[in-house]
């Protein structure tokens, strides 16, 4: 057993995650969300003109530029999936910001072309055969910016002609971590492919990844053409089925867990994959994590929700460690921490989550009420 490190400056809550629980159409539950989380929409908003201000010596982007280059994306995402712009026009109209801000946020990777460094989530689940209960358990490392993490909130849905979703999200994002009442889950991992293009922006294409209704649809989803880039879509099902869809713009590749348990990070692992990753020397981080998670899931084979939130708290590599801490503060563009942690029980219908580094912060049970 490694010591227990404490690392200075990490941020305690002492409140829950907020929920927001909203119905309706499209437009309704992105009106109730804007209404209900304000406050941290415009915040985010205000984080992200300072974010792209601050690294206009490495983008030369300006937020107004920001803006005219979402807009590019916009009648794609309209043409497709128009139903997740109407969340998004709701959220705006609700929270009484701009729709351009809420776009940009929307297709911020895509905006400042993967300048973010924002490469250490983790992601992972187990099936049946390597759960102490039989249940099916996936697991996610949430990390971003600092400035975000206050804006953190899970969202329980009942849109009015797709699937209940219990997900996280924050700021003035559409959700896209989380899983529904068809027994799919979604946790994703940004990969930085070099074939990037204007399209469909990524959170919309995982957007729609949370309304599939069987997991063939939810891939399906996350492959859907004139995609701008794409994620790692690490997909859980209820069943015991678990799939990591690697995704660029043009191509793809999908893994089996065939082993009780699957795991992804921030670099691609196919070959035809590979070929196309932009800069892997980045990526290094990643793969420590990769490795780590890894030979953490293979020596269990009685993985409990506590033994996976022990998993999420581990600091082999630190700061660039699963529980990901904000140390070097220097650049902008790549300076981030673990901001929430997450476990979903498929089989239970609940998500036990952690606002902050999971190293620090208690975990918070909420029950999708299908």
């Amino acid at each position: 057993m490694l010591p227990k490190v404490e690392i200075p400056n990490t941020p305690v809550h002492n409140a829950p995650p907020p929920l927001i629980e909203v119905s309706g159409t499209h437009r309704d539950l992105g009106c109730q969300i804007g209404e209900a989380r304000r406050e941290q929409i415009q915040h985010s908003v205000a984080n992200a003109h300072v974010l792209i201000d601050q690294s206009y010596d490495q983008l030369e982007l300006t937020w107004q530029g920001a803006q005219i280059q979402a807009r590019k994306y916009l009648p794609f995402a309209e043409e497709r999936y128009p139903q997740y712009v109407d969340e998004m026009r709701g959220m705006a109209e609700g929270a009484n910001v701009p729709f351009d801000d809420i776009m940009t946020l929307n297709a911020m990777e895509a905006v400042t072309m993967d300048a973010l460094h924002l490469t250490r989530c983790t992601s992972f689940a187990v099936n049946e055969a390597r759960t102490a209960d039989g249940h099916v358990l996936a697991a996610h490392n949430e990390d971003w910016v600092p400035e975000d993490e206050d804006d953190v909130y899970v969202i329980s849905a009942k849109p009015k002609d797709e699937p209940p979703f219990l997900a996280m999200t924050y700021g003035g994002l559409l959700p896209n971590v989380g899983f529904n009442a068809y027994g799919i889950a979604q946790l994703i991992d940004s990969v930085y492919p070099t074939d990037s293009r204007i399209g469909i922006p990524r959170l919309v294409v995982a957007r729609a990844v949370l309304a599939a209704r069987r997991i063939s649809g939810a891939i399906g989803r996350a492959l859907v053409p004139h995609r701008a880039a794409g994620y790692n879509h690490l997909l859980a099902h209820e069943s015991g089925e678990m799939y990591s869809i690697e995704i660029s713009a043009k191509r793809f590749e999908i893994h089996h867990g065939t082993d009780g348990y699957i795991v992804h990070t921030n670099h691609y692992l196919a070959p035809n994959m590979k070929e196309i990753e932009s800069d892997p020397e980045e990526l290094i981080s990643s793969r420590v994590r990769y490795f780590r998670a890894n030979r953490l899931l293979r020596e269990n084979s009685s993985h409990t929700i506590k033994s996976l939130q022990a998993i999420q708290k581990d600091h082999v590599n630190l700061p660039n460690s699963i529980c990901n801490h904000a140390v070097n503060w220097s650049d902008p563009l790549d300076r981030e921490k673990t901001i929430n942690a997450l476990v979903i029980d498929l089989t239970a219908r609940e998500m036990h989550i952690c606002w902050g580094n999971p190293c620090q912060n208690a975990y918070h049970t909420y029950h999708l009420n299908a």
